[in-house]
């Protein structure tokens, strides 16, 4: 399997290269600076790093072109940020919270829309987007969080749009949660290693079909309320 990860520099996005690696898929892995993904560059088997910010539609563009005919079975957009220090209805900054929006809802969409002709060419035909529960509008009990909350809400609605408008094309999308993990984001109070995270998502999205696109995958199995 060829797989195209963004956001792959640390976190999330770093551990599903190395697991991806691991059990010998190719991967092509997208950074915004590649001098310091010190990490991803030293892990072993067939990578390529390229150096991607996915606010950038040159970039983007990059990107589609240096992979040229390369088929890509699955890309998983992982490229995100939690939207600052000020996100409460009476402390909210709005310059960053445009940002968020930016990375977690457009750049998902940008890498989506340039990577479907290699896609096109892949065997299993898959659009994932690293969501989180803090996107579910059933599951918000708490409040708060306004930036990251609405940047994921609107990816999990492009995700579904995709399905809807790419399922006849045999492309399927999907929005998945990883959970409360482990990482610079999560914190190291978190209750989930980043390892059974990545472990328990790419066990959901193996197992995914055509029949499941534009659903709200779960890293525990089963479905996430949206």
């Amino acid at each position: 399997m060829h797989v195209l990860v963004t956001g792959a520099n640390r976190g999330i996005g770093l551990e599903l290269v190395r697991q991806l690696l691991a059990r010998g898929e190719r991967v092509e892995a997208a950074v915004r600076d590649p001098d310091k993904a010190v990490e991803l560059r030293a892990l072993a088997g067939p990578l390529r790093v390229h150096r991607v910010d996915v606010t950038d539609d040159a970039h983007v563009a990059e990107l589609a072109a240096a992979l040229a005919d390369t088929a890509l079975d699955l890309v998983i957009n992982c490229a995100g940020v939690y939207g600052g220090t000020r996100q409460s209805v009476r402390d909210f900054d709005v310059a960053e919270a445009m940002r968020t929006y930016d990375v977690n809802a457009l750049g998902a969409l940008r890498v989506s829309r340039a990577m479907l002709p290699h896609i096109h060419r892949g065997m299993t035909k898959k659009l994932a987007h690293i969501t989180s529960g803090m996107g579910s509008i059933a599951d918000n009990t708490s409040g708060g969080f306004y930036a990251y909350r609405m940047s994921k809400a609107a990816l999990n609605m492009m995700s579904k749009s995709l399905a809807v408008d790419l399922r006849s094309e045999g492309i399927s999308s999907y929005v998945i949660n990883p959970g409360w993990v482990q990482t610079d984001m999560g914190g190291s109070g978190a209750p989930t290693p980043v390892d059974v995270s990545v472990h328990g998502m790419l066990r959901e999205l193996d197992a995914a079909t055509i029949k499941d696109t534009g659903e709200f995958l779960d890293h525990k199995g089963g479905r996430y309320p949206w």
